[in-house]
């Protein structure tokens, strides 16, 4: 159960990846050996996955975002799993959630500009297994792209 401490922890490395231990410690309120061990259980227990950049698509030359539902053959263990398998090796795809509902994954794919979604859609969607159904929107702007999670504190 997360306290008022380790959710001011979250929150401060939520803002700020980068901030050294000293600067963490001094935020929330901690000496520096107990917000180190503190971080080592969020760490450890899994709650802060790990640090990176957060980059600009749009900087990068990668200006539309496509959102593409597919649907499989069958949702059988070994189905899914090869199609899992094989959406992880395509670099484009941002993220992909196994769902319910009319389809079977919904996936969130950066692309440069509509060519280059057809080549994708080609060479990487199309070929996938057990693929029967594939429908693609494009995002006209991005209102909300969140990193974060706002947090309480659990009450009992």
């Amino acid at each position: 159960m997360l306290d008022k401490l380790d959710i001011a922890i979250l929150e401060a490395l939520q803002a700020d990846g980068r901030l050294p231990n000293a600067a963490l410690a001094e935020k929330v309120g901690l000496s520096q050996s107990a917000c180190s061990r503190r971080l080592d259980i969020l760490e450890k227990s899994g709650m802060i996955r790990g640090y990176h950049a957060r980059l600009s698509n749009a900087a990068l030359g990668y200006r539309t975002t496509a959102i593409v539902h597919i649907s499989l053959s069958g949702q059988f263990e070994k189905s899914l799993a090869e199609f899992e398998a094989a959406i992880r090796r395509c670099p484009n795809v941002l993220s992909c959630h196994l769902m319910s509902g009319e389809y079977d994954y919904i996936l969130r794919i950066a692309v440069k500009d509509l060519q280059d979604y057809e080549r994708i859609h080609k060479e990487w969607l199309s070929a996938m297994p057990h693929v029967t159904k594939i429908n693609s929107s494009f995002a006209l702007r991005e209102v909300i792209d969140r990193t974060t999670v706002g947090m309480k504190p659990e009450t009992t």
